[in-house]
């Protein structure tokens, strides 16, 4: 497996295609309001894969955003998977924990996520606000589900946001969610396993409240319904 990162812009592989088939298939029937994905081919790519099997916004505009960029990794970009993990090994850390020569350090990636994440907010605020009945639900009548469903948590929700990233980049923004928002973490997980790599068309979902103060937006409380759910690769091998 080679690690594309930054430098090397390439497309989707066959199996690549089909995950996303697999996941537009899955969230067909969710009525998304907005998209953002990362400027980089195959979050493209997948992001317009899953939009075309959408029964309700197969038609809208699609921001891209180099915020969203996967994190580089420097000098081992477009090398196979196992040098970084050599090289880090040789460090004494785990790969995401190592920063290859001229990579971006976890906390750059953050940084690029948290510029992302308040311009978010007031996109989505500035779009979608409703002055009389205020952003979205309380999170104590969110239920966090158990059994995994295209629509968990999306019951009574006004606005859905899709955003299309990539793994080591989304590591950081859970980090992010976890460490200083207080994010919750869904039943049946734990921290480390929300800090895990998500696998390829790993779905996460968050429920986010807004307030609005002094004529801009910020986050009230922010809850995590799921992470790195892969139960559309499992229906598509069925």
């Amino acid at each position: 497996y080679v690690r594309p990162g930054q430098a090397i812009d390439s497309p989707l592989s066959d199996t690549g295609f089909k995950q996303a088939e697999a996941a537009g298939h899955y969230l067909k029937e969710v009525k998304i309001n907005s998209v953002y994905v990362s400027d980089m081919l195959r979050a493209q790519q997948t992001a317009e894969t899953i939009l075309k099997h959408s029964h309700s916004c197969s038609a809208l505009p699609i921001n891209l955003d180099y915020l969203l960029k996967e994190r580089s990794f420097g000098i081992t970009e477009g090398r196979q998977m196992k040098e970084l993990k050599e090289l880090a090994n040789t460090a004494g850390q785990s790969f995401l924990d190592f920063t290859p020569p001229g990579g971006e350090t976890k906390e750059q990636v953050m940084e690029r996520f948290k510029t992302f994440w308040e311009k978010l907010l007031q996109q989505i605020g500035d779009k979608h606000w409703d002055a009389d009945s205020g952003s979205n639900l309380p999170l104590a009548q969110i239920q966090t589900p158990v059994e995994g469903k295209a629509d968990d948590g999306l019951q009574d929700v006004p606005v859905h946001v899709l955003v299309v990233t990539h793994g080591a980049y989304m590591c950081e923004a859970v980090r992010y969610f976890l460490e200083e928002l207080n994010c919750s973490i869904p039943l049946l997980s734990n921290k480390s396993h929300m800090l895990s790599l998500s696998p390829n068309t790993g779905l996460c979902r968050f429920i986010v409240t807004l307030e609005k103060e002094n004529g801009r937006f910020r986050l009230a409380q922010i809850h995590c319904v799921f992470i790195h759910r892969v139960d559309h690769l499992k229906l598509s091998q069925e």
